[in-house]
């Protein structure tokens, strides 16, 4: 006999890519605007939320029995459901362990928690594989991660985690560490330069980054990733949500551009 919630509606993503990936597919009756994995979810599901708004009224015409949602940024759309009478689980998880955990415990809530759990092994067990792999490498690179350029904007903790996995050393840890992205702002270009990355990873939340326009900013002619052209694109869908796409695509993306600048370099 099935348990747990029939009718959930997902506000991010990652629940959403966590709960086909399980098999439970059937119990989402609404998801997020901005959900691109699975793709069939897209054409399948209706889109009733962004990051910070929601069609509040047309979530409760699905008439929903649990509603999904991430961090304090939706924290104005759980208050007005639950006013309203809805259930919502608000997960606040920064960090790769986060991540697994968060696998565990949705799948926990939805009456998958053996396949959740299977599913969370596989998870690490992939990750581990990476930073196996990455181990072999002659050398690491020093990595600036770039949420945003316009304040320049530095890497949330599971991307300097996973940059660390897939063979590169973050060049901002004690920022990484600092969960709202305000905490994160660098004040000037001061900074990177300094830390000389010698790869630059651009990931402009939705926005198509532009080497041409990193390269070309004052004074970074001599940093290393920009002299030996290492600028690259990690598309927002694959690492700026905390769910499985970081843990896979993402990770792996990274995992072979800093493979490519290793045997390059040595």
């Amino acid at each position: 006999m099935s348990h747990g919630p029939r009718r959930i509606v997902c506000l991010t993503e990652e629940p959403t890519e966590v709960l086909y990936a399980l098999g439970e597919q059937d119990r989402i009756v609404g998801i997020s605007g901005f959900t691109v994995r699975p793709p069939r979810a897209r054409r399948e599901k209706p889109k009733v939320s962004a990051f910070t708004s929601a069609k509040i009224d047309e979530i409760l015409k699905l008439r929903p029995d649990f509603v999904v949602g991430f961090s304090d940024i939706q924290a104005d759309i759980a208050a007005e459901l639950v006013r309203r009478g809805v259930e919502v689980w608000i997960s606040n998880h920064r960090s790769v362990d986060g991540i697994l955990d968060y696998v565990r415990r949705l799948g926990a809530l939805v009456g998958a928690a053996a396949a959740a759990n299977e599913y969370a092994d596989g998870l690490r067990r992939g990750l581990d594989a990476v930073e196996a792999e990455a181990a072999t490498l002659p050398r690491r690179p020093k990595v600036y991660f770039e949420e945003w350029d316009e304040p320049r904007i530095s890497g949330i903790q599971w991307v300097a985690e996973l940059v660390r996995i897939a063979g590169g050393d973050d060049i901002f840890p004690e920022l990484a560490a600092q969960s709202l992205a305000r905490f994160r702002i660098l004040a000037n270009d001061d900074q990177i330069i300094a830390r000389a990355p010698d790869i630059v990873f651009g990931s402009w939340c939705g926005k198509k980054f532009r080497p041409d326009k990193v390269a070309a900013r004052p004074g970074w002619q001599d940093v290393p990733a920009v002299r030996n052209g290492a600028l690259h694109e990690i598309k927002s869908p694959i690492i700026l949500q905390p769910g499985p796409a970081a843990l896979t695509e993402g990770v792996r993306e990274m995992a072979a551009r800093i493979r490519a600048w290793a045997m390059a370099a040595s």
